[in-house]
């Protein structure tokens, strides 16, 4: 399997961001909506940014439109929506597809590494969340698990 930080995927602005970078450091990938029941999660993911990130630790944004159609903005609508509800300082990339046939190799890849419950591996919905430790291994949790309740798992990791 590829290492996730092996792969590049695209930024806001549409250039690439090769994922090189995150090497070594342990990874909250999660695949985010703007008009979603789960969006005040972000308040949550921002909480474990600002704990975590001077030891190691990373949230990934991926805002992704194909569940219920709850991220319709562009790229500069999510990033002012972030940036004004949650004060988000983490990295918020450009929307992609998690499932089918346009699905973005990076969401590919960690379903992959961990698929959900008996087996599958399509993501269900909008905040599915994949935790990447510094070695690559890959736990999922879904969509109803908050942020906060991956702090004993990053500690773990860090």
């Amino acid at each position: 399997m590829t290492a996730i930080t092996d792969l590049t995927v695209r930024a806001a602005d549409g250039s690439d961001a090769p994922l090189g970078g995150y090497a070594g450091k342990v990874l909250l990938i999660v695949n985010t909506a703007s008009k979603c029941g789960f969006t005040p999660q972000y308040e949550g993911l921002e909480q474990l940014h600002r704990t975590y990130s001077d030891r190691g630790f990373e949230v990934l944004a991926f805002p992704c439109n194909q569940f219920g159609a709850q991220e319709p903005g562009d790229a500069a609508e999510i990033a002012n929506f972030c940036t004004l509800t949650y004060d988000v300082t983490f990295p918020v990339f450009a929307k992609v597809d998690v499932n089918g046939p346009d699905a973005e190799p990076l969401f590919e890849a960690l379903k992959s590494a961990a698929p959900g419950l008996m087996g599958s591996t399509g993501i269900k919905w909008n905040f599915t969340k994949f935790l990447v430790d510094c070695t690559g291994k890959v736990t999922r949790y879904a969509p109803t698990t908050k942020p906060e309740a991956l702090k004993a798992d990053i500690e773990k990791f860090l």
